[in-house]
């Protein structure tokens, strides 16, 4: 029987209960490899290298063609404690100073012990990286920003040198894009791509999907079953509906979630099924911003929320997993990405609620602002802003060398989406709010704004800059704007032993033969979000993975060994 969390728009991998085996050796098995990997993104990709590095035969298993979600990033990887490109920018950092940092954004996602590991492991990830034919650069942009330009490729990707930095060591820029034009994920992944078709011990098979997977009488996992699109007219057909899908998102959602649809119409009645021997299951599928069924059960206030992935972050592999006796951990919590620098100028604005009511510090991360409205002022936002701002905004857009996707919705807002009030009680009519609390919030801001000190929030004395040049604009930055979207992901997953990746059990003991990776499991990005951060957790959960589930490999080829001796 399929799992009822499928999509309310039917495009989810549909996950049944594991098939239970007596007899593995008589089973009748379409195939056979040492470690089977569920999803090619990059978490699949690094498991897959690093268990074919500790000699397994490694089958992954990809729905679409590869990439998913970490191919549409922004190719950016978290990194610090010292690297190449920290030092050749001038700054000095250590895995110290990075723990003491990301011990705040990661909180109780993962042990104390585990971000220490990471944080000592973070110059030797890129190393690995670099080995592999990744590239990276140390040029910084002139000021922060939500993504560099080109030209740029070290930044600070989270909220390491927000307000007033006091006096001592600078804080350190840890984020690492990839060299790369554009959204620099797919030079990214397409490296990971290429090394792993080097490897003659790793066959990727496309246009399938794990649904079940299976058990011995013990519950260790030994295999799964999948569905594969019929080779010919209908993985062509399935090919082209899924591409225009992930084209037409952005700008059509409900005619991709159409083809979307199609694409599973075809999945269900023109696949053949596969049943494939394994030591070892690694799921990678991604997290499950797109199964609307899940989003609406363990985080409904995101719902609005512009869906951030691909039409793969369906929650397949959380689901398989806790069809197999696993639990999920932090499944509520998502990143709501609301960035409001660039343009620059509006980050010197005033951020209010519903009511009138300021909550944040403006010139936070993007994701950190997006969580402060969603989880705090049920995802209704103004941005207000003074004449002189807006003049402002308005010359960076359109002289600034903005990527398009950061200028041309500022630009659709200020001419035509904003409202606009002679006075401060004209704009608070205007967009609903209380004309006494907007004044309050306005008045103590040009307070903190004269004085230097946001004694509130903690703006640096720079961002603050008063609103006393009317007309007066807010400019509605809302998780529900259509206009200006506030993309999300879920951060949420499988809990794993955080040695190993292993599954564990709701009674804390590994799931025999499963692991799981990136956002199909709970690991360093499942609290808050920084660019980045997720990206690199899924190369160290995916090569962690992969080398646990070798191991298990190894393990039972020596104990074959003595039986037969």
């Amino acid at each position: 029987m399929h799992d009822s969390s499928s999509s309310e728009q039917g495009f989810a991998t549909p996950v049944e209960a594991p098939l239970v085996v007596d007899d593995p050796a008589r089973m009748r098995w379409d195939d056979v490899c040492d470690v089977l990997v569920a999803g090619f993104g990059a978490a699949g990709a690094c498991a897959a290298l690093e268990a074919a590095a500790a000699g397994a035969k490694v089958r992954i298993v990809e729905r679409f063609e590869g990439g998913g979600a970490s191919a549409k990033s922004g190719g950016v990887v978290y990194a610090g404690g010292g690297t190449q490109y920290q030092s050749e920018a001038g700054y000095v950092d250590t895995p110290q100073a990075m723990f003491a940092y990301l011990q705040r954004e990661v909180g109780e996602a993962v042990s104390a012990a585990t971000l220490e590991r990471f944080c000592a492991g973070s110059v030797e990830m890129l190393r690995w990286l670099e080995r592999l034919g990744v590239r990276f650069a140390a040029s910084m942009p002139p000021r922060k920003t939500s993504y560099p330009q080109n030209r740029y490729y070290l930044y600070y990707s989270g909220n390491e040198a927000v307000g007033d930095v006091p006096h001592g060591p600078l804080p350190a820029p840890r984020g690492h894009r990839v060299v790369g034009d554009g959204m620099s994920g797919r030079v990214l992944y397409d490296t990971l791509r290429r090394a792993v078709e080097a490897q003659p011990s790793i066959d990727a098979m496309c246009h399938a999907s794990v649904r079940r997977l299976v058990t011995d009488r013990s519950g260790r996992v030994i295999g799964a079953q999948l569905w594969q699109v019929t080779p010919g007219r209908a993985q062509r057909a399935h090919r082209r509906l899924a591409r225009r899908a992930e084209r037409l998102h952005n700008a059509m959602p409900a005619w991709a979630d159409r083809l979307r649809a199609a694409l599973h119409r075809i999945e269900m009645r023109e696949s053949r099924l596969i049943t494939i021997k394994a030591d070892a299951v690694v799921l990678s599928t991604g997290g499950f911003i797109f199964n609307r069924s899940m989003v609406a059960r363990h985080a409904p206030r995101y719902l609005p929320n512009w869906r951030l992935g691909t039409t793969g972050c369906d929650g397949s592999g959380i689901r398989l997993g806790l069809s197999a006796g696993g639990v999920a951990s932090r499944l509520e919590r998502v990143s709501a990405w609301r960035f409001i620098n660039p343009p620059y100028a509006w980050a010197q604005g005033c951020v209010v609620d519903r009511h009138g009511e300021r909550f944040c510090n403006e010139e936070v991360y993007g994701a950190a602002l997006g969580h402060a409205m969603c989880e705090k002022r049920e995802g209704r936002a103004w941005l207000i802003l003074d004449a002189r701002l807006v003049k402002l905004a308005l010359k960076e857009c359109l002289r600034g060398k903005l990527w398009a996707f950061q200028s041309v919705p500022a630009l659709l807002l200020m001419l035509a989406g904003r409202k606009r009030g002679a006075s401060l009680a004209d704009l608070a009519a205007r967009i609903g709010c209380d004309p006494a609390v907007l004044a309050k919030t306005v008045v103590r801001y040009n307070t903190a704004s004269l004085i230097g000190v946001d004694r509130e929030f903690g703006k640096s004395a720079a961002m603050l800059q008063p609103l006393s040049h009317g007309p007066y604009y807010a400019i509605d930055i809302s998780a529900d704007s259509r206009v200006f979207p506030c993309p999300s992901i879920t951060l949420g997953g499988l809990r794993v032993d955080e040695t190993s990746n292993a599954v564990l059990s709701a009674q804390g003991e590994p799931v025999e033969g499963l692991f799981a990776a990136g956002r199909a499991a709970c690991g360093l990005a499942s609290n808050h979000y920084v660019s980045g951060l997720s990206l690199a957790d899924c190369i160290w959960s995916g090569r962690q993975a992969g080398r646990a589930a070798a191991g298990v490999v190894l393990v039972n080829r020596a104990h074959s060994l003595t039986e037969t001796d």
